[in-house]
């Protein structure tokens, strides 16, 4: 059985707070999403690369999530708050939020439980994960506009 994803209300009550937004910050997370992105488009995908390569992707979305959170002026204690997010500010994301919910799923699995991926896996969604990489820029950036182009 899939695991939902956290209810807003639960989340905004227990495990969000409201915060500065700080927009050095915010620049210094999305520059740091493009570095890495660079450096693992470099990697070539095999069934060895293949869950660190997925690893990497579910940590550049979440530190591109935890920048749009904090463009909002808000900051979460957890991963699945981060999502509830996009999802409750975002509702025409859904199709991605999908996608974030699925990795964080095979993130945890990879990370706590030895699990190995696939490279056709990664393979089949790179491009999905790349998109979604670029949509939460452009959301940053729409939110925050005095920060310029987020390429």
């Amino acid at each position: 059985m899939k695991k939902e994803i956290m209810d807003w209300d639960k989340c905004a009550k227990e495990s969000i707070r409201k915060v500065e937004a700080d927009m050095d910050k915010i620049r210094s997370m999305v520059k740091m999403a493009k570095i890495e992105l660079e450096i693992i488009a470099k990697i070539p995908v095999t069934d060895e690369s293949a869950s660190k390569l997925v690893k990497d992707y579910y940590e550049i979305i979440k530190e591109l999530m935890i920048a749009l959170l904090l463009s909002h002026g808000l900051k979460s204690e957890n991963h699945e708050c981060l999502i509830s997010f996009v999802k409750h500010q975002y509702p025409q994301c859904e199709y991605e939020i999908g996608i974030i919910h699925e990795l964080r799923g095979i993130r945890n699995r990879i990370s706590y439980d030895g699990f190995f991926i696939e490279k056709d896996y990664l393979s089949g969604k790179k491009l999905e994960f790349e998109h979604i990489t670029g949509m939460l820029k452009k959301l940053i950036g729409e939110n925050v506009p005095e920060l310029g182009q987020m390429d």
